[in-house]
């Protein structure tokens, strides 16, 4: 899903939201710092493979995703970082690693840790290494539809892990 796409979906969707380019970063930690966005509420998405399935987890930039706590909080049989091989053609025009989370529109379910759940906006790769979108986190949760499940050590240690 390109930007211009992305863009179009939000639009029909009655998603009010801000488009932010910046220059080329790969990670999600270096394109919330070179866009002042902080890290918990810059939304990275993460791959898995789950009992043999796609799934896309989303969670804030400055976390990573535990997945012995995902197969815990999802019940899952078998659980592993999908590698870009398995992925990269799921998302037609998009850049690898910047696929923006939604993954409902993609024909995989989407997880949400449940830190992110507390910021009242999140930012996301909108297809590409250099633009992003924002929008208030109850449209995300309305159009991608969500399972939240703890993913990530944040509770643990009350901070990002």
């Amino acid at each position: 899903m390109p930007v211009r796409e992305l863009s179009e979906y939000l639009a029909n969707n009655e998603v009010k939201y801000e488009s932010i380019e910046h220059s080329t970063a790969f990670t999600a930690q270096g394109i919330a710092a070179l866009t002042h966005i902080r890290g918990q509420e810059f939304a990275k998405t993460v791959i898995l493979n789950v009992d043999g399935k796609l799934a896309m987890v989303v969670v804030p930039a400055s976390y990573h995703v535990d997945v012995a706590m995902f197969k815990t909080a999802t019940g899952a049989t078998a659980v592993s970082l999908a590698a870009e091989s398995e992925f990269r053609d799921r998302f037609p025009g998009c850049e690898t690693g910047a696929m923006p989370p939604f993954g409902n529109l993609y024909g995989m379910p989407v997880y949400v840790d449940e830190s992110l759940t507390k910021a009242t906006e999140i930012s996301f790769n909108a297809g590409s290494h250099r633009e992003l979108v924002r929008i208030a986190w109850r449209d995300f949760e309305r159009l991608a539809h969500p399972r939240m499940v703890q993913c990530t050590p944040w509770r643990a240690h009350g901070h990002a892990a």
